[in-house]
């Protein structure tokens, strides 16, 4: 992972960003919430990510780009209902992190700082 942190660290930080989780969905029995807000640069700074990445030799992920943060694995029709009319509290963002992913534990291998 250094290479990837190492190419990571090329690509231009993003412009201050301001967002918000709101709304929810799910995929399968993914229950999510929306981010919203300025994603208009966060989805700019994937798409620099994700040709770097490329560039680099890594697979890339081909979906599109939803942001959105995982609420659960088992669908909760309740839950869903509950959060369909959520609209959360706005927020700076400082950084974005690198984080590995394996059986559900989360390490961070880099963090990259957003302009501001």
């Amino acid at each position: 992972m250094p290479v990837l942190a190492a190419t990571l660290a090329g690509v231009p930080a993003p412009g201050p960003i301001s967002l918000r989780l709101a709304g929810a969905g799910r995929f399968g029995s993914v229950v999510w919430t929306g981010v919203h807000g300025d994603v208009d640069p966060l989805a700019a700074f994937r798409e620099e990510v994700r040709s770097a990445v490329e560039d680099a030799g890594f697979p890339v992920d081909a979906r599109p780009f939803r942001p959105h943060l995982t609420i659960t694995y088992r669908y909760d029709r309740r839950l869903a209902t509950t959060l369909d009319g959520y609209r959360g509290p706005s927020w700076s963002v400082n950084e974005i992190a690198l984080v590995d992913s394996v059986d559900g534990d989360y390490l961070p291998l880099s963090t990259h700082p957003v302009a501001r």
